[in-house]
């Protein structure tokens, strides 16, 4: 199959030339490793090719499902592929293997997906540019000299450059958000709960983290979200069932919305005139579809929210590295982790329990706040990011500095996602807009709690009014590169 034709499609559009037998799932793994040996060498968002691993599973026989055939790339993080080493992006971690499927895993291969490897990470997911000190930088394939965001930045770069149609991702404070608003793909964080992450948690940072996918296409999102969701045996959390699948959904009118807009950041960091201008064209779009258009936002503690946050994910960090270090028989310090990395786990360690309740305090505070904003306005429009891609090295996670000091540098630059973690909110980036450097700037739209079908409902209304798959960053697997 020919790489120009391979990417024309979706994965539920490959997965439909597959029940017509029009193409098989070795071709269309032949397509990919393709695509993997023309772009990635420039990209870098793939550290881990498993070309045996997928031959075999197509020679044996694939289950059938939403995406029988369909190329599928993992995140090198959270997510456990039996035999499938797991780096977490850490020189620390390197290598580790669990010989069994996490929940979500056993799901994904019963959609009938063919996994080809890892995407690339930063260590821990604890950046929000893919840059480890392990597998080296990522790069976006609109412009090689910028980041693709993260941590999920791997998986968007592949997305965006066509190498495949859907990759897993996850998201503890905009992951999977951020690398779409910057790669130019969709990319929509679920409710807290509505995908397990079991068995080994039962939660990710204290229920921050979320786990999907990066998408070209909002049906491929949908469809799947139908596959995963739902609660597996001890999970903590519980994400009330949808009305119907979300695929129907993404073909469903939305009906007339009340759309607040925000162009701040409510720590009062700059936003960069590409992302109001984000907002501003495509609040000028949903309007011109028929949605109401308020000025409205949150109002909520955001020092006390940021002081709770770096708490989180220092203790969080704290313990992983003190779980796996004690696993692995391996010594933890400076030589074997990134100095924001040793930063937050001195800093963890340090915390008092009483500290941790503290912070869990402050994001019932918001997440109270944020709700009752949310019980008279459908959705909230905002930038995704604070700017357009930044530029590699931007956000050098082995540069010296305190825990505190690190996150707020991260904040600055994507200050509007981690909320949303907090609250648990469904959420997502859309691409709708790129600038005059011909950068993609995406949009983030939340609804309520558990309210993804709105979602996906305005999603698929937004990319028939204004399709985004129909461009080509420079560095992609049907281009000359």
């Amino acid at each position: 199959m020919h790489l120009d034709e391979y990417t024309r499609y979706d994965g539920m559009g490959l997965a439909e030339l597959v029940r017509r037998k029009e193409v098989t799932p070795a071709e269309l793994t032949q397509a990919a490793l393709d695509a993997i040996a023309r772009v990635n060498p420039k990209l870098n968002a793939v550290i881990d090719v498993r070309e045996a691993d997928a031959k075999n599973a197509v020679q044996q026989g694939l289950p059938q499902g939403p995406f029988t055939g369909v190329p599928f790339l993992i995140k090198d993080l959270a997510l456990h592929a039996a035999g499938v080493p797991t780096d977490l992006g850490s020189r620390l971690t390197k290598g580790l293997m669990l010989p069994f499927d996490s929940f979500l895993m056993e799901r994904f291969r019963r959609t009938g997906v063919v996994l080809l490897g890892r995407t690339n990470t930063p260590e821990f997911g604890n950046n929000a540019t893919t840059e480890p000190v392990l597998h080296g930088p990522t790069r976006n394939p609109w412009d090689l000299g910028r980041s693709p965001g993260g941590s999920s930045g791997g998986s968007a770069a592949a997305v965006a450059a066509g190498i495949v149609p859907v990759a897993h991702g996850n998201d503890g404070g905009g992951s999977l958000r951020i690398p779409a608003a910057l790669c130019g793909v969709f990319g929509l964080k679920p409710t807290r709960g509505r995908n397990s992450i079991g068995p080994n948690s039962g939660e990710a940072i204290n229920g921050l983290g979320i786990e999907h996918v990066v998408t070209r296409s909002v049906r491929d999102s949908a469809a799947m979200l139908d596959a995963t969701q739902g609660p597996a045996v001890g999970d903590p959390h519980y994400a009330p069932p949808p009305e119907r699948p979300y695929l129907e959904e993404v073909r469903r009118g939305p009906g007339k919305l009340r759309i607040a807009i925000s162009r701040k950041a409510a720590s009062g960091v700059p936003v960069s005139p590409d992302s109001v201008a984000a907002v501003e064209d495509v609040a000028k779009l949903c309007a011109s579809l028929g949605h109401d258009i308020v000025e409205a936002e949150p109002v909520y503690d955001n020092e006390a929210l940021l002081e709770a946050l770096v708490t989180v994910w220092s203790s969080s960090n704290a313990f992983l590295v003190q779980m796996l270090s004690t696993a692995l028989g391996r010594t933890v310090g400076p030589d074997t982790l990134e100095a924001s990395t040793w930063a937050a786990v001195e800093h963890g360690r340090a915390l008092k329990a009483t500290d941790l309740q503290a912070a869990f305090a402050v994001f019932n505070q918001v997440s109270r706040a944020v709700g009752a904003f949310h019980a008279n306005h459908d959705l909230l429009l905002t930038p995704t990011t604070a700017g357009p891609p930044y530029l590699l090295g931007e956000m050098d996670s082995n540069k010296p500095r305190s825990a505190g000091e690190w996150y707020r540098f991260v904040f600055s630059l994507i200050p509007f996602t981690a909320l949303y973690n907090v609250t648990g909110q469904p959420a997502m980036s859309v691409p709708l807009h790129w600038n005059a450097q011909d950068l993609p700037i995406g949009v983030q739209f939340v609804s309520r709690f558990a309210d993804e079908a709105t979602l996906f409902r305005l999603a698929g209304q937004l990319e028939e009014a204004r399709p985004w798959s129909v461009r080509r960053p420079p560095v992609h697997a049907a281009r000359d590169v």
